[in-house]
């Protein structure tokens, strides 16, 4: 077993902003990371980011409006490891993201989702076929996680492998 949580993994950054979730991701190890984002600043913000870093070969940047491409990805969602997304509170956006991703098939098995979300938004236990694993709250910011109930039914893999 690695360490290092992120090490080659398939990240994807929704509602990337200037990137730093993916970023880190990058940092810590993974693969690969996919950055969404609609905004021309950030946009241009991220791709800085990333050329100053010289992680630009690892990255891919998508400049799409979410949700409403999310159906664009399917080829990436289908290998993702790990999905994050930090949609604009108010909780329609981020429902939407957990309705989408949450249609069997979509994510790959293994996935794990992340939202982060206003308190106030109050996120399902479940969505689809995802099931919420793990909540924690910072003050009026919740971080949702969620798995595939597919991959929450599989036996566990031994360490070592």
């Amino acid at each position: 077993m690695s360490l290092e949580p992120f090490t080659g993994l398939t990240v994807v950054d929704l509602y990337a902003g200037s990137g730093a979730l993916g970023i880190e991701a990058l940092s810590r190890g993974a693969r690969e990371a996919h950055f969404v984002e609609r905004d021309r600043d950030a946009l241009d913000a991220l791709r800085r980011n990333l050329e100053t870093l010289g992680i630009g070969a690892a990255a891919t940047v998508w400049p799409l409006v979410l949700p409403r491409a999310l159906a664009r990805l399917d080829a990436v969602f289908a290998r993702a490891d790990l999905v994050l997304a930090d949609p604009p509170y108010g909780g329609e956006e981020a429902r939407a993201i957990l309705e989408t991703l949450g249609v069997a098939g979509r994510l790959a098995a293994h996935a794990r989702l992340g939202i982060e979300h206003h308190a106030k938004d109050g996120l399902p236990e479940h969505a689809g076929s995802l099931q919420r694993t793990r909540e924690r709250r910072y003050g009026e910011t919740v971080v949702s996680l969620y798995r595939t109930r597919a991959a929450l039914a599989a036996p566990a893999e031994p360490e070592g492998t």
